[in-house]
């Protein structure tokens, strides 16, 4: 299966080399190439474009200039695209005066699309320049030709300004484009820094929050040794946790890692990723915190949860958090609940300072709790209940999650 999605990898990467490939670098040398032999072939003498109804007349040194001027800067119009047309203009002028009708000419309509396209600087000078030079050449034609009806130089003209808008329409799609990828890459970014800061939230949060209860309450058991051992202790393999987590983490976060690479680290993570499985190993560090936790758990686990451990395991992990910082000492009581098709969590902490403890949600961790249960289509809540008891429940579907 690896295989095969690398093999698709490659085909896309190809594919997107192929449209990005410039205007330059492959259309444009192949088509002032084509144009220059078929002038030269003989069966399409005088079949090129006509302006003005000058008699055609035999090759010579000077239709070979005309041709060239008309066909070479096909290959460098987007790079230097004002220069271009400048040139090719110049070519068919001469074609044109002297009659030689080659089929050369149509690049002045392909130069003419490349320049709407690709003139950054100036458009509107370049505009007005060219159409003013339109206007002696009119005139010449005019003059060296036979009588012809205006009509026909200003259509031809027309024709001109439609090739510079479909030139122009172009130019406009590939800002609109390009716009686009800025914004998705812009999004993805912010979205990616979130998906950081909630991760590192997560890891961080308890562990520091337990250290620092646990340091607290060591201040006042300096008259009982042996106390002060185990809570010094607990603070020791909190900290050491907490480095595990992080290393973990910031592993994930390498930018060295490929995407396949992430996928699978996420996915055999093993016991390093979190799950609701190891929710009395939690319970349990919140207890030596000096949190007093019940803890309950019903049913059985879904085969196939998805994301739904993660989620279910971060949900209680943050209400621990909330309660050991803003409630420490309260009773606590987590109950879980596996069902067939979602995982059901409640958090309950009692007394006065509950309350205050959980500002209706609108912390970083409850938020980033309640986008991670959203993501995958469950319901979360979190608020005080009749009696000081502040109480977050989520429901998060599992078997089908990813």
């Amino acid at each position: 299966m690896s295989d095969l999605r690398r093999i698709q990898e490659h085909g896309q990467r190809l594919r997107g080399a192929f449209r990005r490939l410039p205007f330059e670098q492959v259309l444009g040398p192949f088509l002032g190439l084509v144009f220059l032999i078929a002038s030269f072939v003989p069966d399409f003498h005088s079949n090129g474009t006509q302006v003005g109804g000058v008699p055609d007349r035999p090759f010579d040194w000077l239709a070979v200039v005309a041709i060239v001027l008309q066909c070479a800067p096909l290959a460098v119009v987007r790079r230097w695209p004002t220069a271009s047309l400048a040139l090719v203009s110049l070519g068919f002028a001469a074609d044109q005066l002297r009659g030689y009708h080659t089929l050369a000419g149509t690049g002045m309509a392909l130069t003419v699309v490349g320049a709407g396209a690709c003139v950054e600087r100036h458009r509107g000078t370049v505009k007005l320049g060219f159409t003013l030079a339109y206007v002696p050449l009119a005139i010449a034609l005019h003059m060296v030709g036979p009588s012809m009806p205006a009509s026909e130089f200003v259509m031809f003209y027309l024709a001109v300004v439609l090739a510079w808008g479909i030139g122009a329409w172009l130019r406009a799609t590939r800002s609109a484009e390009a716009e686009r990828r800025r914004r998705v890459a812009e999004e993805t970014r912010t979205a990616e820094r979130t998906r950081i800061a909630r991760e590192l939230h997560d890891v961080v949060a308890h562990h520091v929050t337990a250290m620092v209860v646990q340091a607290e309450a060591a201040r006042y058991l300096t008259a009982s040794p042996e106390r002060l051992d185990q809570t010094l202790n607990a603070v020791t393999d909190t900290g050491r946790r907490a480095v595990t987590d992080l290393r973990h983490l910031l592993d994930l976060l390498n930018p060295d890692y490929t995407t396949l690479d992430r996928a699978g680290a996420l996915a055999g993570a093993g016991d390093r990723t979190p799950s609701v499985g190891r929710l009395p190993t939690l319970v349990e560090q919140t207890r030596q915190a000096g949190q007093p936790v019940e803890f309950s758990e019903e049913g059985t686990p879904a085969e196939s949860t998805g994301s739904a451990d993660l989620v279910a395991y971060r949900v209680v992990q943050e209400a621990l958090t909330n309660a050991l910082k803003y409630a420490h000492g309260s009773p606590t009581s987590v109950d879980v609940r596996h069902g067939e098709r979602e995982i059901s969590v409640e958090i309950g902490t009692d007394g006065s300072g509950a309350r205050a403890a959980f500002p209706a949600g609108s912390g970083r961790g409850l938020a980033g709790a309640r986008e991670r249960v959203e993501l995958l289509g469950g319901d979360f809540s979190a608020g005080p209940r009749p009696g000081g008891t502040f109480v977050v429940r989520a429901r998060i579907p599992a078997g089908g999650a990813s």
